[in-house]
């Protein structure tokens, strides 16, 4: 992206921040508050990032190499920031772990007399009903800036039984 893009990505997110703000002082409850405060949370943070970028790039033009590929990175973080406004779910399927919001890893494998299972969490998506004013200005967000904007429930879905052929067969499958 060029200075003056991460200049107007900057102003938009700064003007999506102002009108998270203004909306959490109409919240009537505190589910309502909290979901505008993680989104004013992560536009920061956002808005952070892109600060970043633009003062690494002012040290590039004076041939700072270090700063070129810091640059580089930051770049790449920047591709694949999200905003999440509930819950966010990772899931290391080498490991068959997983963890809730950053918190510690969790073991998915279960396992009794009839065999393994692995019960990992479903992220299920807020409905706009649920979400209230903050829909549209999520949907505006990632519209306008391209960053998503998620807001999801962490549920223990369905419990799936793991067969040891299972992982021959993805083998197999990813070496096609």
């Amino acid at each position: 992206m060029t200075s003056e893009q991460n200049l107007m990505l900057y102003t938009k997110l700064a003007g999506f921040r102002l009108i998270a703000v203004a909306g959490r002082i109409a919240c009537v409850d505190d589910f309502s508050r909290e979901r505008h405060d993680r989104l004013i949370e992560g536009l920061e943070a956002t808005i952070h990032r892109i600060q970043t970028v633009m003062a690494l790039e002012r040290q590039v033009l004076t041939d700072d190499e270090f700063a070129a590929s810091q640059l580089e990175g930051e770049i790449e973080i920047f591709g694949r920031f999200a905003i999440s406004l509930l819950d966010d779910v990772e899931i290391d399927y080498d490991t068959y772990e997983y963890r809730i919001n950053g918190g510690r890893w969790i073991n998915a494998l279960m396992v009794d007399d009839s065999g393994v299972y692995v019960d990992y969490p479903e992220l299920i998506v807020l409905t706009d009903e649920e979400l209230g004013a903050l829909a549209p200005i999520m949907r505006d967000i990632t519209e306008e800036t391209g960053i998503p904007v998620r807001a999801g429930r962490a549920i223990h879905g369905e419990t799936r039984r793991l067969h040891p052929d299972y992982a021959v067969q993805d083998k197999h499958r990813s070496s096609k």
